[in-house]
């Protein structure tokens, strides 16, 4: 296998992190490395994929438990068989040793179809993607049905024998010493799997595990107005089926990056916009920044800092039903703080046409003004 950095020093965490710190630092990593954020940057692009492909395995507790404990090869398909792992523990041989029982009912030669694996990759997109939506291609790599077996897990022309251990019945006999006292267990047949049936001569292509793991490109439509924590489910694209079972589904977790402008809620976007004093006191309009482009905005005589107007329709779509949400801009009133002298005389005019008493500096405090008595004797 060829070498690769560990996962959680990819993420830079530390192997007992828990899955909100695993996810925080991929985040962080993701919008750094970025390739919308990193144009034409290779080395960018490649850390990128670095990033994902130990997401997606730290994410996963399944996952994570097998590369905690076997590393990289863990996460081979073919390292189970390879091991000559067996189907045994798990929960389902506690319950059999403690009430009897066997596993999933009798019958010779039972079939093992089992559902593939679902899997889940994160999307990270920018506001802008997520409000027109975006089409995207991801390395998908995924167990698929072995093209050379065609899923059998035999060589092409062999033929498949009588299991030796269980006489072709899928299951054995096992006793086994409890506090409750000796318990038979019916336990799927260590050598043929619950097949019934043994193959002399495995593929060579997958090694008799029917699946093999294959790494190809996929384009993903997502729709606008997707938002983070939101998932789309593409049904059958996952992970391939053991025996002919149905294949699993490939989640689209949606990371939408955080902008410089707008806040996101809901179906609302929020800004805050500076306007002059002037346009503040006389009223008057302005061009303000969307979402898709640029709205002029009336703003009424005596606006306020704080004060909120609202473009309808100007926010995001919704995925799941018709409709825009609505940008609201929140108004900030700039003072003025580089005035020269006619500036300064002007605003004293209209102070004083106002009837407001301008008080120049700061007044003296408590202590300046006792100080100033002693000093004057």
């Amino acid at each position: 296998m060829v070498n690769k950095r560990d996962y959680y020093e990819t993420l830079g965490v530390s192997k007992g992190a828990s899955p909100s710190e695993i996810k925080a630092a991929y985040r962080r990593l993701a919008r750094k490395h970025h390739p919308d954020v990193n144009p034409n940057d290779k080395t960018s692009e490649a850390r990128f994929k670095e990033i994902n492909e130990a997401y997606q395995v730290l994410s996963d507790e399944q996952r994570r438990q097998t590369y905690d404990q076997y590393g990289h090869e863990g996460l081979d398909p073919t390292f189970a068989a390879n091991q000559g792992f067996g189907d045994f523990g798990g929960i389902g041989d506690i319950f059999d040793i403690f009430f009897g029982g066997g596993f999933s009912g009798g019958g010779r030669g039972r079939s093992r179809a089992e559902r593939g694996q679902d899997l889940l990759y994160d999307v990270i997109m920018t506001l802008e993607q997520a409000y027109s939506g975006m089409e995207t291609t991801i390395d998908l790599s995924r167990l698929e049905s072995c093209d050379v077996c065609s899923g059998t897990g035999a060589a092409p022309g062999s033929q498949p024998k009588r299991c030796s251990v269980c006489n072709g019945s899928g299951e054995v006999r096992q006793q086994q010493n409890t506090i409750f006292g000796t318990q038979i267990r019916v336990i799927p047949c260590p050598r043929c799997h619950g097949e019934g049936f043994t193959q002399d001569s495995p593929c060579e292509q997958c090694n008799g595990q029917c699946r093999s793991m294959k790494t190809s490109k996929k384009t993903i439509r997502i729709p606008p107005g997707m938002d983070t924590g939101m998932r789309i489910r593409l049904a059958g694209e996952g992970g391939a089926g053991f025996k002919g079972g149905p294949a699993g589904d490939l989640y689209i977790a949606i990371n939408v990056l955080e902008h410089d402008t707008f806040e996101r809620k809901g179906d609302d976007l929020w800004c805050e916009t500076p306007i002059t004093f002037s346009l503040a006191a006389l009223g008057g309009t302005m061009e303000v920044r969307t979402i898709d482009g640029v709205e002029k905005l009336d703003i009424a005589a005596g606006t306020q800092s704080g004060e909120i107007y609202t473009l309808p329709g100007k926010g995001m779509p919704n995925p799941n039903r018709k409709g825009t949400g609505d940008l609201n801009v929140v108004i900030k009133v700039v003072t003025p703080t580089r005035l020269n002298d006619e500036q300064k005389e002007l605003l004293k005019q209209f102070a004083d046409s106002r009837g407001e008493e301008i008080v120049q500096g700061h007044e003296k405090g408590l202590f300046e003004r006792v100080k100033d008595v002693f000093s004057s004797r």
